[in-house]
């Protein structure tokens, strides 16, 4: 089986490594800021328009390419500035959980990213059956 499609948005540009942290009762908790709550569900909005009806059970190849708005640079230049290729993909496989693609991301055990710069902003996703 395999799923593919492009969804045509703004990536976003917070990570799930800006989670905040506070002190209840002397332990620490853990909380996402707005940004981030925000971002989590632009994620899973345009994931959903993407739904598959069953879940992969076995091991998959995940192939993402992200497509941020070009501003200063040419279309298809690789983009070598923050975010990290590893937390985007940790929020959107999280995210991916969410929205049923998987039970659980462990289930990824191959990936291929790369984010550029983009006349079309968006996330191109790819899961193949290993």
């Amino acid at each position: 089986m395999v799923t593919e499609f492009f969804m045509v948005m703004e990536p976003p540009t917070i990570t799930h490594q800006e989670h905040k942290v506070t002190v209840v009762n002397g332990k620490p908790v853990f909380y996402d800021p707005p940004e981030l709550k925000a971002a989590k569900e632009k994620l899973i909005g345009n994931l959903y328009k993407h739904r598959i009806m069953e879940p992969y059970k076995t091991g998959v190849r995940l192939i993402t390419k992200w497509c941020f708005p070009k501003q200063n640079h040419e279309n298809g230049e690789y983009r070598i500035t923050k975010p990290d290729t590893d937390n985007l993909q940790k929020m959107l496989k999280d995210c991916m959980t969410k929205v049923g693609f998987w039970k659980d991301d462990a289930l990824v055990a191959s990936e291929i990213t790369e984010k550029f710069w983009a006349d079309q902003p968006g996330i191109y996703i790819r899961i193949e059956e290993l």
